[in-house]
C-alpha cells in the first residue's frame, strides 16, 4: 500500500481549479494525500434571473432550499489532502443528489418521455431533479416548462457535477485502493411539517450509510467517533440515510464507501434570514479537525477493510 500512497500525485491539468464553466468548483490539493473525497451539492448561490423571472418566489425564499455555507464549512478538506467538490447553481434550480431524469410530469407542457423516472417518492414529494417546491413547500413555478429545458439543465448542470465527482473517485481508488466519499449537506434544526421527526429537534450531525449499504461499518464507525471526540451530539441514518449520491457511488464491495453527513443549521447559521451567525466560525474549525483527523484514519481504514 505504500506504493500507492507514493503515487498519489496530481498532474498539472488536476492543480487546484477554480469554478469549472461556472458551474462546479472543484478545489483540489496540490497533493492528494488521503483517499477522502468530500462533496456539497446543495451550497450553490448563483441564480440565473431568468430563473428567479420565472419563479412565483423572490430569491430569499428560493434559498431556503440550499444547504448554506456548506462549501465554507468544509473548505479546508484541500489543505488535509482531500478534493471538495461544490455544485455553484442552486438546489431550486436543479439537484444533482437526484437520479438524472427524476421529474414529475405536472411540470411540463408535454409528455415526458420513457426514461424519466416520474414516479419516484422524491418527485411525488415535489423534490425531483428539478423541484416543483422549494423546502418549506412553496411552489416555484408560475408556468409549466418545455421538456427541453430539463434536458438543457441535465446536460449543462447535472451532468459535469457527476463527471467531475466519478473522475475523483476513480483516481483515488487508483491511487490508494479505496475511497471515501462524505457527501456533505444541512439540516433543519427541528423536523418540518413533512418530515419523520415533525417538530422534534435534532442532533448536531447526522451520519447516513443506507443503513450499511454504502460502506463498510468501520468507516462510519471511525467518522462517528471522531465527531463524539469532538463534542457533537451524533445520530446515524435518522431522519437522512442517505439519498442518490450515497446510494449510487457507495459500493463497499468495490472498496468505494460513501456517507452522507448532515450538520445542523443551528450551529452556524440564522435559519430564517439565511445568515452566517457568529458560531460559523468555531464550527469551522472543529470540523476542519474533523477532515484532518478522518484524512489520518483512512489510510489505516485503507490498510484494514
Amino acid at each position: 500500500m505504500s506504493g500507492r500512497r507514493q503515487a498519489a500525485r496530481r498532474s498539472p491539468e488536476q492543480a487546484p481549479a477554480a469554478a469549472v464553466n461556472g458551474v462546479i468548483d472543484l478545489r483540489l490539493p496540490s497533493c492528494q494525500s488521503a483517499p477522502l473525497i468530500f462533496a456539497s451539492p446543495h451550497s450553490g448561490t448563483r441564480y440565473d434571473p431568468a430563473f428567479i423571472a420565472s419563479s412565483r418566489l423572490d430569491e430569499k425564499n428560493l434559498r431556503r432550499s440550499e444547504d448554506s455555507f456548506v462549501d465554507e464549512i468544509f473548505a479546508a478538506a484541500p489543505k488535509s489532502g482531500a478534493p471538495l467538490l461544490c455544485a455553484l447553481y442552486p438546489r431550486a434550480y436543479l439537484d444533482p443528489n437526484r437520479e438524472p431524469y427524476e421529474l414529475d410530469p405536472e411540470m411540463f407542457t408535454e409528455p415526458l418521455p420513457s426514461h424519466v423516472k416520474s414516479r419516484s417518492d422524491r418527485v411525488r414529494a415535489g423534490f425531483g431533479t428539478i423541484a416543483r417546491l422549494v423546502a418549506s413547500g412553496a411552489e416555484i413555478y408560475e408556468a409549466k416548462m418545455p421538456y427541453a429545458e430539463a434536458e438543457r439543465r441535465i446536460d449543462e448542470l447535472y451532468r459535469p457535477y457527476h463527471r467531475a465527482l466519478e473522475g475523483l473517485i476513480e483516481t483515488t481508488l487508483r491511487d490508494f485502493g479505496a475511497a471515501f466519499l462524505f457527501d456533505c449537506h444541512s439540516m433543519p434544526s427541528v423536523g418540518g411539517p413533512t418530515d419523520r421527526d415533525r417538530g422534534t429537534p435534532r442532533p448536531d450531525i447526522v451520519l447516513g450509510d443506507r443503513f450499511g449499504a454504502s460502506c463498510e461499518p468501520r468507516v462510519i464507525e471511525t467518522a462517528e467517533r471522531i465527531l463524539r471526540d469532538l463534542d457533537f451530539s451524533v445520530r446515524r441514518n435518522e431522519p437522512y440515510a442517505g439519498a442518490f449520491t450515497t446510494a449510487h457511488y457507495g459500493r463497499p464491495g468495490q472498496r468505494v464507501h460513501a456517507i452522507q453527513i448532515e450538520v445542523n443549521r443551528r450551529l452556524y447559521m440564522n435559519e430564517a434570514t439565511v445568515a452566517r451567525s457568529r458560531d460559523l466560525p468555531r464550527l469551522k474549525r472543529k470540523m476542519n479537525r474533523f477532515i484532518a483527523a478522518m484524512a489520518e484514519e483512512s489510510l489505516t481504514l485503507v490498510e484494514t477493510l
